[in-house]
């Protein structure tokens, strides 16, 4: 199977070589190796939700065998991958592991969601994964190896218009199961404290917020919690049904 790998979290992050070296030496349904290409953001990109590069041209680096860094974001990164680098199209886009939780409304705000999103449209079967955790040492193991031994099953549970997104704890435990969940709902409280600096500028940081999530004993965050990994299909279209 041809796979594309991306992140948000940049070429050099580790989730992202953990789930490269696990992808790598996975077989696919048929029996076969994976054929893996990696194109990554040069840099964090985190946050930037589906940001596209418009106004300038997207710089593109073959690092080694087909491992590129790309300078603008994930989404540009299925972009010029797919458009252009790529001889072939990929059969599936795996955009991960990213390093912190992309639940519920966190997908609104994720690059590596915002690249899933994009491949989604191209009609690419993608999933997004995430480790849900932000305390050192990150444990990605137990994400990559799931991926890894259920990607032909995670592309088979793809529907046209949506994509998968992943979460599961930091973990070296490979035997931890996998289950279906609904994207909780999340409400944040931000707090900016801004600072004057001699040069003029006034520099602001979001910090010390807090938020606060639904209570369903069938959202993504509850099952993470519970020590799954939970898998969410994700609308990629705005829901229109509603009017006035």
């Amino acid at each position: 199977m041809k796979i594309l790998v991306t992140n948000d979290d940049g070429i050099e992050a580790e989730g992202l070589s953990v789930l490269v070296d696990y992808i790598k030496a996975s077989l696919d349904g048929d029996g076969n190796v994976n054929d893996v290409t990696v194109m990554a953001p040069d840099k964090e990109r985190s946050g930037v939700s589906h940001a596209m590069t418009l106004k300038h041209p997207t710089k593109v680096r073959l690092l080694s065998d087909k491992v590129y860094s790309c300078s603008g974001t994930p989404a540009d990164c299925i972009i010029v991958a797919g458009l252009g680098i790529l001889k072939e199209r990929p059969d599936m886009v795996v955009s991960g592991i990213n390093r912190g939780p992309n639940l519920g409304t966190d997908i609104i705000y994720s690059g590596t969601c915002g690249a899933a999103r994009q491949a989604a449209l191209a009609d690419i079967p993608a999933i997004a994964v995430s480790c849900a955790s932000y305390t050192a040492p990150m444990e990605y193991q137990a994400l990559a190896s799931f991926v890894a031994k259920h990607l032909s099953a995670l592309r088979a549970a793809w529907k046209p218009g949506t994509f998968i997104n992943v979460n599961g704890p930091s973990s070296k435990d490979e035997s931890l199961t996998a289950v279906w969940s609904i994207p909780g709902r999340n409400t944040y409280y931000d707090n900016l404290k801004c600072f004057d600096g001699t040069d003029g500028y006034t520099y602001c940081f979001l910090s010390d917020g807090r938020h606060e999530r639904m209570h369903d004993s069938v959202a993504d965050h509850v099952k993470v919690a519970e020590g799954h990994i939970a898998l969410s299909l994700v609308d990629i279209h705005p829901d229109f049904s509603q009017s006035y």
